[in-house]
């Protein structure tokens, strides 16, 4: 016999950090979410949250694709719908769970999605061809996380350099996913800042209007004064309350089909 489970332990909440971050950068996630009564996973990415970059020297996008499927994975013997948050390559991963999982992810929350990047050496940039290149020339790239806040600065919640090879691999996992957008069928909600320094802008309409979701089961908010590191950033607790209302409404959804008998 299984025990029917009550409205909040049917849910479960998967964050996925972005590349070359650690769990820090998504935390301020971590309590709220929890305080709604379900079960949340922040798993750690292979190559992140050591001692060294060098951990990330050739990581793969499928380890990334891999690590992220397995917490999936365990999140479904606890619950019947699961929420994944993606931040940056982090919603590179949660859209293909939900391709992948189409059951089983009830939606996503996907900020600063990592679909066109700033720099010019990047899938879809002018300079895309000489990547490859550059990587067998120059083994370091260097990574400096920027703030709109200044009191923010402080807050270390990235590598500030990785291995040249582990960014072609988020390169390929970049134009791995792009096909598949429009695949993704679930409801979404993009948060997407103006300011950011590592995403281009345009990647959140890129995103929005090539994926499948039903244009009424599509949101998307501009965060205006914050930069790529949006839940460390100035507007971080105006970005938190969106999504824990969001995933709020998701439960409440939940509850009344079912008591609708849907």
């Amino acid at each position: 016999m299984v025990e029917k489970k009550d409205e909040a332990s049917s849910f479960g909440v998967l964050i996925l950090h972005g590349f070359g971050g650690t769990l820090e950068s998504v935390k301020a996630l971590y309590l709220p979410l929890q305080e709604l009564g379900i079960t949340v996973s922040m798993p750690l990415l292979m190559g992140h949250g050591e001692d060294s970059p060098e951990a990330l020297r050739g990581v793969r996008r499928n380890e990334w694709l891999s690590d992220a499927d397995c917490a999936l994975q365990k999140l479904i013997h606890d619950t019947d719908r699961i929420i994944v948050i993606g931040h940056s390559m982090g919603s590179l991963l949660a859209l293909h769970l939900a391709v992948k999982y189409p059951n089983n992810v009830d939606s996503l929350v996907l900020a600063t999605p990592a679909i066109k990047l700033v720099s010019m050496l990047a899938p879809g940039r002018p300079l895309q061809f000489f990547a490859l290149l550059v990587s067998k020339i120059f083994k370091n790239w260097a990574l400096k996380p920027l703030f709109s806040d200044p009191q923010c600065a402080s807050v270390i919640s990235h590598y500030p350099w990785v291995p040249t090879n582990a960014i072609i691999s988020f390169f390929d996992l970049i134009k791995l996913t792009l096909p598949q957008l429009c695949r993704v069928k679930v409801p979404v909600l993009v948060l997407q800042c103006r300011r950011d320094s590592t995403v281009l802008p345009e990647s959140a309409t890129i995103l929005f209007n090539n994926i499948a979701t039903e244009p009424s089961e599509k949101s998307l908010l501009w965060l205006e004064h914050s930069d790529h590191q949006l839940f460390c950033d100035g507007e971080r607790v105006k970005a938190v309350q969106v999504i824990i209302d969001y995933v709020s409404t998701r439960m409440y959804r939940s509850r009344v089909y079912a008591d609708a008998g849907y």
